[in-house]
């Protein structure tokens, strides 16, 4: 099974520093739900990773995240692909879960899922907690340049191996010409 986790905000969509609060703004980023398509094509197993303290912050709820999600499962069908699971934290920075990322307890809920070991799994994100967590859980790290991704690149102190490309269609033409 080839298997990809792929953080939401700034690698799929557009990300706000207010929140993506409601399906009218989640807004995908340019070729990000048509590079989901081809790996659903080459039957890859596609996972989101995402933190969403929002719904513990009170800006949204539950109910709403998964109208969201509706939104982006409907535009990814609509263009011939689909996610496996969409894994979250819903927590807030302070509640001490072990799912928030940079913490890989979202990871290692992957992995039983899948009852796969995550060891070279490629993982896509645009800040340094997606990079630690999916680093914590043995997976290849990936940074896209959309989002928080080209501040995460100019701070440094990335993860040993990261790959770095300019956004989500970049890093699934790597993984598909690798094959």
């Amino acid at each position: 099974m080839k298997l990809a986790i792929i953080d939401r905000d700034g690698v799929i969509n557009e990300d706000s520093d207010e929140y993506i609060k409601s399906p009218d703004e989640w807004i995908a980023l340019p070729g990000s739900l048509e590079a989901i398509a081809r790996l659903s094509r080459a039957n890859w197993r596609v996972v989101i990773a995402s933190n969403q303290s929002g719904i513990a912050r009170g800006l949204f709820s539950m109910g709403t995240l998964n109208l969201i999600h509706a939104k982006l499962r409907r535009e990814l069908a609509h263009v011939g692909g689909s996610v496996d699971a969409i894994f979250i934290c819903p927590h807030g920075p302070d509640d001490g879960c072990a799912c928030r990322k940079p913490l890989h307890g979202m990871y290692l809920d992957i992995a039983r899922r899948y009852d796969v070991s995550l060891k070279n799994v490629p993982s896509v994100g645009d800040s340094l907690r997606d990079l630690q967590a999916a680093v914590a859980a043995g997976c290849a790290p990936w940074l896209v340049l959309t989002g928080n991704g080209k501040k995460t690149w100019d701070k440094g102190d990335l993860p040993a191996g990261t790959q770095i490309r300019e956004n989500l269609a970049a890093v699934v033409d790597s993984w598909l010409s690798e094959e």
